[in-house]
């Protein structure tokens, strides 16, 4: 299976990365912006609404 990234975005603080779904948490679940600490819904995170299509597949 080809290994999948996801574009996810801070609303707070708009810092961006791209990180592997597998290594996340569900879309449901807390999370916490590794630059700036805030903390809110990992779906929140997700940049586009393709990203939390996948996030939600590989939950």
């Amino acid at each position: 299976m080809a290994r999948s990234w996801i574009q996810l975005e801070c609303p707070a603080c708009g810092e961006d990365w791209e990180a592997d779904p597998t290594d996340l948490p569900s879309h449901d679940a807390t999370f916490q912006c590794r630059s700036c600490g805030e903390e809110r819904l990992m779906a929140e995170f997700t940049k586009t609404q393709r990203s939390l299509e996948i996030l939600k597949e590989f939950q």
